[in-house]
């Protein structure tokens, strides 16, 4: 059986039927507490009074510092929103700073230089051992090394990004990457229902975006065999996993791509991104984003997260 794990500023807490329940552990940090498993399984058999998690104000269970990667364009529908053929996208990474870890529901501050903000719904992987270069990884050792699994909403600046061809600055402003409620500590067998889950994101309760891990182009073996290459990995450390179809960001018309590319750039970039200022499907001031990732059948449930866009002024 998994453990939903909680945070607060002060502690962890397991959450089981009826409530949540301290653990009893120093651990400050995930990797700590991921290596106090016994503590989380002790608090989860405890007897006791249970705590209304909703009375909890919740933080990130991924502490940070820490390495924040992501995948790029991972599923089938987002590659075809962005234009590109889904047989021969490439496995590809970019990093976010650890910084822009937030909790699941803070405030998602949107820079005042920034005018195009938009959502991407991922499942984040929490590592739970080392996964040192040169590495090679087998599906056997999934369950190893990966001990968790989070909601993050991998929040965008547009308008930052495509100019600069270049995602680390529009990816990792502060609050740009909620991070929760739940880490699932998963129990041997259960990373096996991982394709079953199903990711939703709602702004303002209108879905957005809905899909199952099924829509994935490069599983989690795919990717952190590719990581291997290159990228050493520890406990504790956040690998986001791409997000499904329904952004705000999507491609426009070949015709329109075409002529946009015999344009100067200056212009290309001051035409696109006029014409992107009229999508009512960006973020606004006062918006509320609610994420969920849970398997159909509710046995891994990752919990709401639900936050509120702010223009910083």
């Amino acid at each position: 059986m998994s453990f939903a794990v909680l945070r607060t500023a002060d502690r962890w807490w397991v959450q089981v039927p009826g409530g949540a329940r301290p653990i009893d552990t120093t651990a400050v940090t995930t990797a700590a507490l991921i290596a106090d498993r016994a503590a989380v399984a002790a608090a989860a058999d405890a007897d006791g009074p249970l705590t209304d998690p909703a009375t909890l104000e919740l933080i990130s269970p991924v502490t940070t510092p820490c390495r924040v990667i992501a995948q790029m364009t991972n599923y089938v529908s987002h590659v075809q929103d962005s234009g590109m053929n889904p047989e021969t996208v490439p496995l590809t990474f970019f990093r976010k700073s650890s910084g822009s870890v937030s909790g699941p529901f803070a405030d998602v501050v949107k820079p005042e230089h920034v005018n195009l903000l938009d959502y991407e719904v991922e499942i984040g992987l929490v590592f739970g051992q080392t996964l040192e270069v040169g590495t090679a990884v087998d599906s056997a050792d999934l369950p190893g090394l990966i001990a968790g699994l989070v909601i993050t909403n991998d929040v965008s600046a547009r308008d930052v990004q495509l100019p600069k061809t270049q995602f680390y600055e529009a990816k990792s402003y502060p609050t740009f990457t909620p991070t929760g409620p739940v880490l699932l500590l998963l129990e041997d067998g259960e990373f096996d229902r991982f394709s079953s889950l199903r990711l939703t994101l709602r702004v303002n309760g209108e879905v957005r975006q809905d899909s199952t891990v099924d829509d994935m182009i490069y599983s989690p073996l795919d990717a952190l065999r590719a990581l291997s290459r290159f990228q050493r990995v520890d406990p504790g450390d956040l690998l986001l996993t791409g997000t499904p179809g329904g952004t705000a960001l999507v491609a426009p018309p070949k015709p329109v791509e075409i002529i946009g590319a015999l344009l100067p750039p200056h212009v290309k970039w001051k035409s696109f991104f006029r014409k992107q200022a009229s999508n009512p499907r960006y973020l606004k001031d006062g918006d509320i984003m609610e994420l969920s990732v849970a398997t159909p059948d509710g046995a891994l449930d990752l919990g709401i997260q639900r936050t509120t866009v702010r223009y910083a002024r």
